[in-house]
């Protein structure tokens, strides 16, 4: 049994098509009138852009969504646009019933969880804050996104574990990239591979797994 559960989100507690098709385009729409409207909150994200990238920010920040850049400054942007979108009703939180069932019964059982997505912070927080199953943020113990270092590196769930207090090996890692259970498994996590379309992963769905 593992102390701690850490999951990914697209494609693992959540539907990619819910970030590709709902979230991606509502800040793809929206970015240029949120950066005009907030410039205080703003500039700092648009000069990290522009050191990365000389040029027009604001065209790089919607050539990056378009790229689906795991781009820290974007991310960031991203999800203050998505609080608008979620406080206003436009939209709620996908989470796969299996998700909120199993997360539901570890947090029951006294599994600390945690969260590790590109996404920002803040943005993890709105999805299982405003999610189709209620606030489920009580659920969870901490948030990771990439200021922890990238997803397919192992020092960053080195960090992670260290984070938390844990031994690596007392930490399972949930997600649907190869890639990203790659870096977990070479920091001694625990980890299992997430195929929903029942392909070559460990499970398919949370409901596979015995914790």
């Amino acid at each position: 049994m593992p102390h701690a559960i850490l999951t990914d989100i697209e494609g693992t507690t959540s539907s990619i098509a819910f970030v590709t098709e709902t979230l991606f385009p509502y800040a793809r729409e929206r970015l240029p009138a949120f950066v005009a409207a907030h410039p205080d909150e703003t500039a700092p994200i648009l000069a990290d852009v522009a050191a990365a990238e000389p040029g027009d920010p604001v065209a790089t920040l919607t050539r990056w969504i378009d790229e689906d850049r795991k781009a820290t400054p974007l991310k960031t942007l991203q999800g203050m646009i998505w609080e608008d979108g979620y406080r206003e009703g436009a939209f709620t939180g996908h989470i796969y019933a299996d998700a909120v069932a199993a997360l539901r019964r570890w947090h029951a059982a006294g599994i600390a969880l945690y969260v590790f997505s590109s996404g920002s912070v803040a943005a993890q927080k709105l999805l299982f804050g405003h999610s189709d199953a209620g606030d489920l943020t009580p659920l969870f113990s901490g948030y990771f996104d990439t200021t922890t270092g990238p997803k397919r590196e192992a020092v960053s769930y080195t960090a992670i574990a260290k984070a938390i207090g844990l031994d690596p090996a007392d930490i399972l890692f949930l997600s649907d990239t190869p890639q990203e259970i790659a870096a977990a498994r070479a920091a001694d996590m625990q980890t299992l591979l997430i195929d929903r379309d029942g392909g070559t992963g460990d499970i398919t769905t949370f409901g596979d797994i015995a914790a």
